[in-house]
């Protein structure tokens, strides 16, 4: 399953900078607006440490975790819409992106211009909010215009229309498309357009290390910020990009000195894992131990399907015991002599965790 985040901003937020830290491609992050005009995109594997845990009693040729694409686009300012600033025509390198990660800027360097002259998260949150609406305006106007043309000739289009009509409405009100409480047969109609404002939103708070070490005051003035259909991590950019030149054990220490358990980046990619409602189940044997990414409520089958549409098709059983079982029982011939693994069949919904070998035939 191929899962992108389309990482967005005002200039000089600090968006490169998490780039570079997340992918460790460097990205060019400079003090001056628009230094990123082509999109940046970066490959990010998802830390899980059942993996690691899971070789130490199978023995395997490799490990495989599961991944997640970033695409790190041009700063928007405020007036894009309006041709401001490169306007919003690299809004358009996001569009096919699952999600969007918003890089709001909290730390204050005198160092780093700020692209309205002072520090301002929630009026930063508004300038992006409203560039968003203003293209996904421009976009649902192009179909307006289209259906209205059309449903001359088709008058099955009418429901698709209102519902467009609807929409464009509640958009002019400055509503993101994600707070309408469209059904799901309402979504299926639009989901050709993708909408960026429909699209699920992760903030992303770029902190100094003051702010670190004092988060639950900052929290409390933050959560004020965050639209109640949004996510919300804090990560200092910087601190990320320090800690990836440390080695393992200079790592832990440093993130133990800042009061944290484990990189902000790491919370940064399991965030946007719940963000867009996914889980993980693994594969495990001599060859590889592969991580594979699903939907929560997935049923076997579709599992199955991520691996390969024929295993979806002529999907019989699949053995499937979860990881700790897998561990404390030293492997396979361990756990089925325990009786922890079991068979399971099509109307199985996969959990989070899960160690599987399906039987398939095609």
């Amino acid at each position: 399953m191929s899962l992108s985040i389309g990482i967005v901003g005002l200039p000089n937020v600090g968006k490169s900078t998490l780039f570079n830290a997340l992918t460790r491609v460097q990205a060019e992050a400079s003090n001056y607006p628009f230094c990123t005009i082509d999109p940046n995109i970066g490959i990010v594997e998802v830390p899980d440490e059942r993996l690691q845990k899971l070789a130490e009693v199978i023995p395997t040729q490799k490990i495989v975790p599961a991944i997640m694409e970033f695409i790190d686009i041009a700063g928007i300012v405020k007036g894009a819409a309006e041709g401001e600033g490169l306007g919003n025509k690299f809004l358009a390198n996001i569009r096919e992106c699952d999600a969007i990660a918003e890089v709001v800027r909290v730390f204050d360097d005198t160092n780093v211009t700020h692209v309205a002259g002072k520090v301002d998260p929630a009026s930063d949150i508004e300038t992006i909010r409203m560039e968003l609406v203003l293209a996904d305006l421009e976009t649902i106007g192009k179909r307006t215009a289209k259906l209205t043309k059309d449903i001359k000739g088709d008058p099955k289009l009418k429901d698709t229309l209102v519902l467009v009509q609807k929409i464009q409405a509640d958009l002019e009100t400055g509503k993101a498309a994600r707070e309408l409480n469209l059904t799901e047969k309402e979504l299926e109609k639009i989901k050709d357009l993708n909408l960026l404002t429909l699209k699920p939103h992760i903030y992303i708070f770029n902190i100094d290390e003051e702010h670190l070490q004092n988060k639950s005051e900052l929290e409390k003035t933050i959560e004020g910020y965050v639209v109640k259909t949004s996510d919300y991590v804090l990560i200092s950019a910087k601190i990320e990009s320090e800690l990836n030149e440390l080695s393992l054990s200079e790592k832990k220490e440093y993130l133990s000195e800042l009061g944290q358990t484990e990189a902000g980046l790491n919370r940064l990619i399991k965030s946007g894992y719940d963000l867009l409602g996914l889980e993980t189940y693994f594969t495990a044997g001599e060859k590889e131990i592969k991580a594979w990414t699903i939907h929560k409520g997935d049923k076997a089958p579709q599992a199955a399907g991520v691996i390969h549409t024929d295993f979806e098709k002529g999907f019989i059983k699949a053995e499937t015991i979860n990881w700790k079982d897998l561990v404390e029982f030293k492997g396979w011939t361990g756990a089925k002599s325990a009786g922890k693994v079991r068979l399971e069949g099509k109307d199985y919904t996969v959990q989070d965790g899960d160690v599987m070998v399906f039987k398939f035939n095609v």
